[in-house]
């Protein structure tokens, strides 16, 4: 039976390396993926998506008015056996309403990675969505530089813990550290320089 799936983990937990391998193992098998990401996630071009580990794939690109569930049954209704979608946290509710609606009318699998929770622990829309709608919830573990389990976002600018502005600012190890809560929370209490991943 097709499912709605939600695999989410914090920066750097490799979650689109997964999405793509993902799409490698079904396209071994001879079945075919339409691959999908916000327009929201630019990073890696307009229809590419790009994991750390250098994994890349080009994709189809999801405007936020766009009608997902409209676009699969006009272009791969019969043409398609599972829907990936990567950086999910940033499509609206609207869309994996959609989403959900392509697993329950066409009995097509849709597979969802991205973020749980931004840069303050609140959910992204689109993840809020996805925790209350998906039949699987899947969390894809990282661990913060003490070595507990990471469960936070954490923006950096200039050294510091950021914890007011917009709530999306795409960036990645640049400017964005996954964090255990405890040390989150120290590092803001305490004002603590944080180092970035890759940076001298």
């Amino acid at each position: 039976m097709a499912k709605l799936y939600f695999k989410y983990g914090a920066m750097g937990s490799s979650k689109t390396a997964q999405a793509l391998i993902t799409k490698y193992n079904y396209e071994e098998n001879d079945m075919r993926v339409w691959l999908v990401k916000p327009s929201a996630d630019i990073r890696d071009g307009a229809a590419a998506i790009r994991s750390r580990i250098g994994l890349t794939a080009q994709c189809d690109i999801a405007g936020p008015c766009q009608d997902i569930y409209e676009k699969f049954r006009e272009t791969f209704l019969g043409n398609c056996d599972v829907v990936i979608v990567d950086e999910c946290q940033f499509l609206t509710a609207a869309q994996i309403d959609q989403l959900r609606a392509i697993v329950d009318d066409f009995a097509v699998p849709v597979l969802c990675f991205g973020l749980r929770t931004d840069f303050q622990t609140k959910l992204f829309p689109g993840s809020m969505r996805l925790m209350e709608l998906a039949d699987c919830i899947e969390e894809i573990k990282t661990m913060c530089d003490c070595g507990a389990k990471a469960t936070v976002n954490a923006r950096i600018n200039d050294g510091y813990i950021v914890t007011e502005g917009a709530q999306v600012v795409l960036g990645g190890n640049d400017c964005y550290i996954a964090m255990c809560h405890r040390c989150y929370k120290a590092g803001i209490r305490e004002h603590k320089k944080i180092k970035l991943h890759g940076q001298n």
